[in-house]
């Protein structure tokens, strides 16, 4: 019995040794004479290591010959030699004739990266091999082997790590499958960084569900923040993150790809696709009986949009291209739609601390608002009661959504996309025969994208993208618009009261609902009205100027995109 087991533990070492050895490597030729094909035939097919076949161009001509080098099951790796003055767009078909093959299926590889290192059988490096690639003694990639001979193999770069390229990497090392599963956790690649936005990510959900902070946009955003901050090990980087190692310029870029989950979410933010299906479902929501009733409320929602116009100039200041100061100054509008809109068509590297920015102010109305409205503001202002508005018909209820619409893309035709779907959106629900299509529109449909909005915008926060000196810089420039925003429509309020006759003055309270974070801003109004007088009701006046907002916000996000 003893000897049974010290036989099996001399195999269990003898295995073990063979499935955790590690094999380092120089690199000892780049940018090879040879350029490399993949084949899809394979062994199926009768094609085996070092087998030949015949490259041609367009006139059938033979321009050259090829190496299979290395073959599985469906498809193969092979070397071209092109004669003299042959470049690769000339090669129109290749052929194997010893397997009677013609016009086999190809697709050119990408030569660079593919590399001979100086290990090879004899040195234990077997094909399908995988590990690690470096440049001067830090990590530069992994790799896997194709070929193998005596005392040297081919190998292919699969992934770069960020900053390096094909030409940079000097050597390598085999990872036994110890070191590769340890790799590939989340625990090793942990940074700082992302232990920050994770505490971010978990302060967001905290205010959401404990302050009751927005918490149908917190909520997901914080989760969100959460998810695109756990590590992600390079050799699976690019099939789930919502970001991708450029194959040309070698840094983050958005993923582009079609195997990426995270990316594929994404898409609906980084093609403006959510923003205008969120305007669909507020327009179905949305009474516009207030601003109907009291239309000069119009022009406090203009005013609010002041802190756009102007943070747009502070941004250019500071040195901000003009399109990235457009995306940065309509965070002053407070509304995280028209911001992600906005950004992901003149800004997408930007999208991600915009939305943040543009959704956290959002949240912290309650906070921002209150301490400009009593700065700007009397205790007799504040006191001031408005008469209830006059009572809307409803053929101007269904008229409208139809006018306004027309005269708003007149004006601003780049915002057709955002208030096409807002007014189409309140047809559906004035109309009174299209019920069910609002319905669905103001529950199902807005609560389905803004899941997916505010998942995919955390998970686009992740640290090595996110912390920056230009992210704090938005976030600064963020706050000093929404407080510009807000400053704007109480003054102008007060400059208003000075040509209205005393019963028909306004609270300048409902001058801060300019701001479009519908109908948050419009209760902060009311709330601080009530502090002061416990019977003013404001609500209904604030929504005039609240829903203006959001019309003047996005007409400000269209003659920006018409510009830039």
């Amino acid at each position: 019995m003893k000897i049974k087991n010290i036989i099996l533990l001399i195999i269990f070492i003898l295995v073990s040794a063979h499935l955790f050895a590690s094999v380092k490597f120089n690199i000892i030729e780049k940018n090879s004479e040879y350029r490399y094909i993949k084949i899809f035939k394979g062994t199926d097919s009768g094609i085996k290591k070092g087998i030949k076949g015949e490259v041609y161009n367009e006139k059938e001509l033979q321009i050259g010959v090829l190496k299979v080098i290395s073959t599985d099951e469906f498809e193969s790796i092979a070397e071209l030699t092109l004669k003299k003055n042959e470049k690769l767009s000339n090669i129109k078909f290749i052929s194997i004739k010893s397997l009677n093959l013609e016009r086999i299926v190809f697709k050119l590889e990408n030569s660079s990266s593919y590399l001979i290192i100086d290990k090879g059988i004899k040195e234990n490096i077997k094909k399908g091999m995988k590990g690690s690639l470096y440049s001067k003694g830090k990590f530069a990639g992994l790799f896997k082997v194709i070929s193998c001979y005596d005392h040297k193999s081919i190998i292919q770069a699969t992934n770069l790590n960020i900053g390096y390229d094909y030409i940079d990497i000097d050597s390598g090392k085999t990872k036994d499958y110890l070191a590769r599963v340890i790799e590939s956790s989340g625990i090793v690649n942990l940074s700082y960084k992302n232990v920050i936005m994770i505490l971010i990510g978990v302060l967001f959900i905290y205010l959401g569900v404990a302050k009751d902070y927005e918490p149908l946009l917190l909520v997901p955003i914080g989760f969100g923040i959460i998810l695109g901050n756990i590590p992600l090990p390079l050799q699976i980087f690019n099939a789930i993150s919502i970001y991708m190692i450029d194959p040309v310029t070698h840094q983050y870029a958005f993923n582009t790809t079609t195997n990426s989950v995270m990316g594929i979410i994404y898409f609906g933010v980084r093609s403006g696709l959510f923003p205008p299906l969120i305007f669909l479902g507020i327009g179905a929501m949305t009474d516009f009986t207030a601003l109907l009733s009291s239309p000069k409320s119009v022009l406090l929602g203009a005013a609010a949009q002041i802190g756009i116009f102007a943070t747009f100039l502070g941004a250019l200041a500071m040195k901000f291209s003009p399109a990235n100061a457009a995306s940065i100054g309509i965070i002053g509008g407070a509304d995280g739609p028209t911001a992600i809109f906005l950004s992901s068509r003149l800004s997408p590297s930007l999208v991600g601390p915009i939305a943040i920015a543009a959704y956290s102010y959002m949240a912290m109305v309650p906070i921002i608002q209150p301490p400009i409205m009593r700065l700007l503001t009397t205790k007799k202002e504040r006191l001031i009661r408005m008469k209830p508005g006059r009572k809307v018909s409803k053929l101007e209820k269904i008229g409208f959504p139809i006018s306004a619409f027309i005269i708003t893309t007149l004006i601003a035709p780049g915002a057709i996309p955002l208030l096409g779907m807002l007014f189409f959106g309140n047809l559906l629900k004035e109309s009174g025969v299209t019920t069910r299509l609002a319905k669905t529109a103001a529950n199902a449909l807005i609560d389905i994208c803004t899941i997916l909005l505010g998942l995919s915008v955390g998970a686009s926060t992740t640290a090595q993208v996110f912390l920056n000196e230009k992210s704090i810089l938005i976030f600064v420039l963020g706050v000093i618009s929404f407080g510009i925003a807000t400053a704007g429509g109480v003054l102008f309020a007060k400059f208003m009261n000075l040509f209205l006759k005393k019963e028909n003055k306004i609270n300048p309270l409902i001058g801060a609902a300019g701001v479009s974070a519908v109908p948050d801003s419009a209760r902060v109004a009311q709330m601080v009205g009530r502090q002061e007088d416990p019977n003013n009701y404001l609500l209904m006046h604030a929504m005039g100027p609240n829903v203006a907002g959001v019309i003047g916000s996005a007409i400000a996000a269209g003659i920006f995109l018409g510009i830039f």
